[in-house]
């Protein structure tokens, strides 16, 4: 696993704001249009109700990030994303586990996902820790293609 530092970093900071992005662009590759059209905000992230998490790696670059916002009463995971040339050295892993910390010390017992089958990447790390299918519920529910998943913290 690379040695990175994983810390609270405001949605809107522009640093975010350029992995946010990336991120984007990405799917946007994968699933056309901007990518994800979920309405989300940078309010949806701040404390107690939520929070946006960043890695940095040794020299203070970001190379990753994740964020959880209430939904229901539940922690609801959102723009997990790894750049592309740290992806296979334990980054997001490292980020989810940082995430359900997070979730879990402020009261939330479940973390609870949307994805996409254009994602085999993200499924593969979900179910690999412990993640479960569950009935689609967020802005795709009922669309083709959407995986919803769940883990018990």
């Amino acid at each position: 696993m690379e040695k990175i530092k994983i810390r609270e970093a405001g949605f809107g900071d522009p640093a975010v704001q350029r992995l946010i992005a990336a991120a984007m662009a990405e799917l946007s590759a994968r699933y056309g249009g901007s990518g994800d059209d979920t309405p989300v905000d940078a309010s949806h992230f701040a404390p107690p109700d939520g929070a946006f998490l960043v890695a940095e790696d040794e020299t203070g670059r970001l190379v990753g990030c994740a964020g959880w916002r209430t939904h229901g009463e539940d922690a609801e995971l959102k723009r997990m994303f790894t750049v592309a040339d740290a992806r296979g050295r334990g980054v997001a892993r490292q980020v989810l586990t940082a995430i359900e910390d997070s979730a879990r010390e402020r009261g939330r017992k479940r973390v609870i996902l949307e994805t996409g089958d254009k994602q085999p990447e993200a499924i593969a790390l979900y179910e690999k820790y412990g993640y479960e299918r569950i009935e689609d519920f967020g802005y795709y529910k009922g669309e083709e293609g959407v995986l919803s998943y769940a883990r018990t913290l």
